[in-house]
Formats: structure tokens, C-alpha cells, sequence
């Protein structure tokens, strides 16, 4: 199990929930079992960065998932 944490932007998709848990073994799996709980979530989440336990990921997708992780969906910044 995965707690996933929603950006205030992402709120509107998800009815207003800011996390929820997920079971899931890799990201990909994760993202597929959050679409199918709120659709239409996946393409507002392809513009977002992901942290997996405190840690920026750049391929989220190849990532997996260890039981108790926390994911958290935030803002994209960009710039340098």
C-alpha cells in the first residue's frame, strides 16, 4: 500500500481529496489504479513531479513501489 498525496490543483479531479491509499507494486500500476478511481486524472498527473519517499523522480513509470511508500504529486517548476 501506497499513500498518495494530490496537489491542491489535482483536488478538482479527485472530488476534492487531497490523498488517498493505494495498492500497487510499481508506479505505472499506481497510476493505472488511481484513473480507474477517478477518471480522468491521468492526463492532469503527466504535467505534475513526482516524489517517491522525499525523492524527486524524472521516469516515474520505471519506478517501483515498496509497501508504505508515500507518493506525492506537486507542481511542476520550472525555470532555472
Amino acid at each position: 500500500m501506497a499513500t498518495v498525496f494530490f496537489t491542491t490543483g489535482l483536488r478538482r479531479y479527485t472530488g476534492g481529496r487531497d490523498r488517498v491509499v493505494i495498492e500497487a507494486r510499481s508506479f505505472r500500476e499506481l497510476v493505472t489504479a488511481l484513473e480507474a478511481r477517478f477518471p480522468g486524472l491521468r492526463e492532469p498527473l503527466e504535467g505534475i513531479a513526482v516524489a517517491i519517499d522525499g525523492e524527486i523522480v524524472q521516469e516515474p513509470l520505471l519506478e517501483p513501489i515498496q509497501p508504505g511508500s508515500e507518493v506525492h504529486f506537486l507542481p511542476r517548476i520550472s525555470g532555472g
